[in-house]
């Protein structure tokens, strides 16, 4: 039986908004023949969140017992994932109805490695504030998404926390990257370079804003110029290297880089039109 793995990587002091998460997971519906798994991951030297996850037979929660950061908290999830499918699911975020039953299709494909549906903000008093796609929907191209971020002062049009992917391929590539901060992008750099995906026009998931995130941060923005700039690197060695996965509609490679912009081309996140 096919079975789909949530990723959560969690920590207790941020995780003020983990119940909601958990009953957007209880809500969901699968197509039939799939089951669900949901691997967490508790970050931190004094876990806290075991209690919230009792009484889900499909949860298989762990805790570090150590601060390790979000990278290597995903990674060890992941290394316990048995499915054929991760959804990534942020402690704070919430899966709408049907999210399951939009995305998992998509896979029929043979050729689709990745997708992901539409998000709207859910803003701390509870209203929500949606985006337009900054990508067109449907089948995206291997090497469509970092064309776009080049071409955006390092910037992505596609958000990472809402992310389906086949479990072979993100750990062909090795997870998610050893990066203070934008592990994500430096993940997803490399996968959406090497194989098709699918943005789908479905509004799937809502992305939560409130001041405790880790993004907002000091340190992570002081980072994220960084994790921005491995995230192209990655995207651009890949390409000059013409790895592509078997049967992706992969861009013509001569051997050479997609040219990626210097660090101080990069666009602050802050200031750029988007999330």
């Amino acid at each position: 039986m096919p079975r789909i793995s949530i990723v959560t990587a969690a920590y207790g002091p941020t995780a003020a908004y983990l119940g909601d998460t958990i009953e957007s997971v209880k809500a969901q519906t699968l197509p039939t023949g799939w089951e669900l798994e949901w691997v967490v991951q508790e970050d931190g030297t004094e876990p806290s969140l075991a209690a919230q996850f009792d009484g889900l037979d499909f949860a298989r929660y762990e805790a570090n017992e150590a601060q390790l950061g979000l990278a290597m908290t995903r990674n060890l999830a992941l290394s316990r994932v048995t499915g054929d499918l991760v959804q990534v699911l942020d402690h704070d975020d919430v899966l709408l109805p049907g999210a399951f039953a939009t995305l998992i299709p998509r896979f029929d494909a043979p050729s689709i490695h990745w997708a992901i549906g539409q998000a709207d903000d859910l803003m701390p008093d509870g209203s929500r504030a949606s985006f337009s796609s900054m990508l067109d929907y449907g089948v995206v191209p291997a090497g469509r998404v970092n064309e776009w971020a080049a071409d955006n002062g390092g910037n992505w049009p596609i958000h990472c926390a809402g992310l389906m992917i086949r479990t072979a391929t993100l750990r062909a590539l090795g997870g998610w990257a050893a990066s203070p901060a934008d592990d994500d992008l430096a993940m997803f750099a490399a996968l959406s370079e090497v194989v098709d995906g699918y943005n789908d026009p479905a509004l799937t998931w809502l992305y939560r804003q409130h001041p405790n995130q880790t993004h907002k941060k000091r340190s992570w923005k002081s980072w994220s110029t960084a994790g921005r700039r491995i995230a192209l690197q990655r995207a651009a060695a890949v390409r000059a290297a013409g790895i592509f996965a078997t049967g992706s509609n992969a861009p013509a490679v001569d051997g050479t880089a997609v040219e990626m912009p210097e660090v101080g081309q990069l666009i602050p996140k802050e200031s750029y039109p988007g999330r």
